[in-house]
């Protein structure tokens, strides 16, 4: 049964909801007949790569909150994502576009390591803070997780696979997706959200039951 998951690089909640779907996934019987497929999405198309710039101090500018809001938002994600076993550091995080970040995702699932590329990316952007819009980061990325690094820096020096990754933003668009992390299970049931893990349990019970059934 696939698993189709729409989700951002730059997206706190996109990790947090990784690690509570894992958690659910771990706990399902049917885990092994379970396909997970990585979608891209967007948060801002537009955003300039910028690796000076506070991430508290963005999100004050472009949510129009004050920067002591913001970073106290931050904070309050950090406690979420410990609550998981992630360590975020927003002091490090930097502000990076995050199109080339999803072409070199869509380029490992052609390779069959799309979950630990989200992995990897997830990590960089949020424990290490790495720029996810460096070629030459991404390739090394890539080279911890099994690719050629040589093979990485080529297609992210080209513009291969970004039309896979406006396909999928598309998608989105068409299924009415707004935000993510966004869940689609055997193309019928849907979790919108970083959501507690008894949801994608019972999520998961319900779409896989009905297709065993089909």
């Amino acid at each position: 049964m696939k698993v189709e998951i729409w989700s951002d690089v730059m997206c706190p909640f996109c990790y947090i909801g990784k690690r509570r779907f894992e958690d659910a996934l771990q706990q399902f019987d049917g885990k092994d007949k379970v396909e997970i497929e990585w979608k891209s999405f967007q948060l801002n198309p537009q955003m300039v790569t910028d690796p000076s710039a506070n991430i508290s101090q963005y999100l004050a500018d472009i949510k129009g909150w004050t920067l002591e809001y913001a970073q106290q938002m931050n904070d309050h994600v950090t406690k979420m994502a410990a609550e998981v076993g992630l360590t975020y550091d927003f002091d490090r995080a930097v502000v990076a576009n995050s199109l080339k970040a999803h072409r070199f995702s869509h380029y490992a699932k052609s390779k069959g390591l799309g979950d630990a590329a989200e992995e990897a990316l997830f990590k960089a952007y949020f424990t290490l803070g790495k720029n996810t819009d460096d070629t030459e980061t991404l390739a090394g990325l890539g080279e911890e997780i099994g690719l050629e690094k040589d093979e990485v820096t080529a297609v992210l020096n080209s513009d291969a696979y970004t039309d896979d990754v406006k396909q999928d933003i598309a998608e989105a668009e068409y299924l009415g997706i707004r935000g993510v992390p966004f869940f689609v299970m055997d193309g019928k049931y849907a979790v919108s959200g970083a959501q507690a893990v008894p949801v994608f349990t019972q999520t998961l019970d319900k779409a896989f039951g009905e297709w065993k059934e089909a």
